[in-house]
């Protein structure tokens, strides 16, 4: 019989709907229940795509004997972490502090006031390699609960301080707007943890450091370092051509198992996409790579593909694991890798040795029972064949059982794939790009935005759920708005990041010290408020917000939301140069600041060739954090940036500028390249 979590609309609760465990979504009722009682709370959180959350629940919360326990000693709250950051920051930061590590399913055991006393991740069924088996842990916590509950009592109350102690260092507002020389520091950190033989930074596992190479990027654009665009270079096409890349599909996995990039953790996040995607088109515009532009379109293919929900919107991930008709279980990466012999049965000898040569795949294998991950370590000679090949087995391989979807709609998430999709559309010429972002913001408005104007942040299959919206929704959500504004020149999309950013001023931040906080000052309350200036797989929502916040200030002349901008980045000098890799979107947007950023104001007809050509050039800027806008004369009362700017002597002109001094206009899209930093040929 389902349990309490059958009318979720999050697939990973529903994955557990029919568990024998007595699951509680979290909420008050929950923790009113183990009061009630007088037990400890079990939460478990994870998400749909967790290959180790699979295995635990199957291992363990599918089993009778176990549930029955677990039901008669505790009250047990089932958790998605993509549902609720807020939930999972806290208590992940409780269980890093307090074992040194942290991971999903995450594991943590609570007294009825929510506060933590006893941590940990996996669980096996039975004791194994140090670790004690699930029951064990259970029955040492109920022992504990029941026999030593001051002692309990103890540790929770110290976990509590410790918590409330590292938030007050986030807010002390002691910090200035990072300079020059904390950027210079920062690459210098950086270099020092590159991995110079295989690309990206520190060792097995690795992850696709796209926050970092934004700021790489940036900074080169800025400085002219060479250092710092090798790094990103190298970095691109080292996870191109490996196996975290879908060689076939196009797409990357969520990280590599090991340093070099070969075998993949298989899962495909959608946000990971989002911002590599956004990488390598960039990747390309400061390089001209014809490889990073083939990465970007086949990332964006991948998007539309196998992501868009048919509300037009995109699914949050792709799970590791595929069903496997010969074993009757689900093996994680079935679905992409391939053995010798099936290259054979499939393209015959001599197709199959051009094809095992191309990708990488030998007798021995590179994954499990000799099978190979395909990669590509270098560029082919003939590229139509390559093409045929790939079109074969990418034919091929969609005729075996596909990996599940999480087809859960994450509003941060589908602000990070708008802003990267519609930069992508526009600059290399694909329309249905620009088509697909602007139907996934539609969908953002129609579903997730209520008419108070708070976001939501989850729907599934149109149908909005009930958790309320985390900084990262609001200033992702915002950024793909303002890309948006870039590259269509509706000025409602300007109209819109604004509110958003407003929200955010209003209820996300300190005042006294200019720090942002995860959750809205009227969100519910936690043992403590989250807060984070730290990037995980995806931009802080603090640095994300600020980086909205210093763009809407360039194109509207604000000078509150300037301010909280710089305000907000004060933390980044801070962490500059300590902790470089986990504050890399902070860094890309400090030098934004540093650049200005540029404001670009295009004027002209709309549909004019000339105008046309001046908007291309402004938007091929690799200047950091340039914002464009483009205009008829007499849409400043829209768009302050477009204020007062006449054509120049009847023709479109481009006026550069800086806080909104501007440089002398152009009508020249050559000369507003070589201003901009233009290196792909507008």
């Amino acid at each position: 019989m389902p349990n309490r979590l059958a009318d979720a609309t999050s697939p990973y609760l529903l994955q557990h709907a029919d568990n024998p465990v007595d699951w509680w979504p979290w909420g008050v009722e929950a923790f009113e229940e183990a009061r009630r009682r007088g037990v400890p709370v079990l939460l478990s959180v994870g998400y749909a795509a967790c290959h180790w959350c699979h295995v635990m629940a199957h291992e363990s919360f599918e089993d009778a004997g176990l549930a029955e326990y677990l039901n008669e000693r505790f009250v047990a709250v089932k958790v998605d972490r993509e549902e609720r950051p807020d939930v999972d920051a806290v208590y992940m930061e409780a269980v890093q502090a307090a074992t040194g590590q942290g991971g999903w399913p995450m594991t943590v055991f609570l007294t009825p006031d929510k506060e933590p006393f006893y941590f940990g991740t996996y669980f096996p069924p039975q004791p194994r390699h140090g670790m004690p088996s699930f029951r064990q842990v259970l029955e040492g916590v109920d022992a504990a609960w029941r026999d030593r509950r001051q002692e309990v009592a103890e540790v929770a109350g110290r976990i509590r301080a410790d918590l409330a102690e590292r938030a007050a260092v986030y807010s002390a507002g002691a910090h200035h707007p990072p300079a020059d020389a904390d950027l210079h520091q920062a690459l210098v950190a950086l270099t020092r943890e590159f991995d110079e033989r295989r690309g990206g930074f520190g060792g097995a596992p690795k992850f696709p450091p796209a926050m970092v190479i934004e700021f790489l990027l940036r900074h080169h654009a800025r400085t002219g370092s060479e250092a710092a665009l090798e790094m990103a270079v190298r970095t691109g096409e080292a996870m191109a051509g490996g196996g975290i890349h879908d060689q076939l599909g196009g797409g990357f996995a969520r990280y590599s198992v090991d340093a070099g990039w070969v075998v993949p953790h298989f899962e495909k996040m959608l946000y990971d996409n989002a911002l590599l995607l956004r990488a390598y088109l960039h990747l390309w515009r400061a390089t001209g790579s014809d490889r990073a532009r083939r990465v970007a379109l086949a990332t964006a293919d991948f998007l539309l593909r196998e992501l868009r929900t048919p509300e037009g919107a995109f699914a949050s991930a792709l799970d590791a694991d595929s069903f496997d008709e010969e074993t009757g279980k689900s093996v994680e990466g079935a679905y992409y890798v391939w053995e010798p012999g099936q290259l054979v049965d499939l393209l015959g000898p001599a197709d199959a040795a051009t094809a095992a040569r191309l990708f990488a795949v030998t007798a021995e294998g590179t994954f499990e029972h000799g099978t190979s991950v395909l990669q590509l370590l270098s560029e082919p000679e003939d590229f139509a064949e390559y093409e045929a090949l790939r079109a074969r087995l990418f034919e091929a391989r969609a005729q075996r059982p596909a990996p599940a979807r999480d087809d859960k709609v994450v509003a941060a998430w589908n602000g990070l794939a708008i802003a990267a999709l519609a930069e992508t559309g526009a600059l290399l010429d694909r329309p249905d790009l620009v088509e697909a972002a602007e139907r996934a913001a539609d969908l953002l408005l129609a579903v997730h935005l209520t008419p108070d104007g708070r976001l939501l942040r989850t729907s599934r299959d149109g149908r909005a759920g009930t958790n309320a919206g985390v900084l990262e929704d609001y200033a992702d959500t915002a950024e793909g708005f303002l890309a948006l504004y870039a590259v269509t020149g509706e000025a409602e999309w300007l109209e819109l990041a604004g509110a958003l950013l407003d929200t955010v001023l209003k209820h996300f931040t300190d005042e006294a010290s200019g720090a942002l906080y995860d959750t809205a000052d009227d969100a519910e309350e936690l043992i403590r408020r989250p807060q984070d200036p730290t990037d995980n797989a995806t931009p802080s929502g603090w640095t994300a917000a600020a980086g909205a916040l210093l763009g809407y200030a360039a194109y509207t002349g604000s000078d509150r939301h300037r301010t909280a901008a710089e305000r907000a980045l004060g933390i980044v000098g801070a962490l500059a140069a300590r902790a470089p890799r986990f504050i890399g979107w902070g860094l890309a947007v400090a030098e934004a600041l540093l650049d200005g950023p540029r404001e670009i104001a295009v004027v002209g007809p709309a549909g004019d060739p000339a105008t046309d050509a001046l908007r291309r050039a402004a938007l091929l800027a690799t200047a950091p954090g340039a914002v464009v806008a483009v205009g008829a004369p007499g849409d400043g009362a829209e768009v302050p940036l477009l204020a007062d700017r006449p054509l120049v002597g009847g023709a479109p002109a481009a006026y550069v500028c800086r806080h909104f001094a501007c440089e002398a206009p152009t009508t020249d899209p050559a000369e507003l390249a070589s201003r901009l930093g233009v290196v792909v040929e507008p």
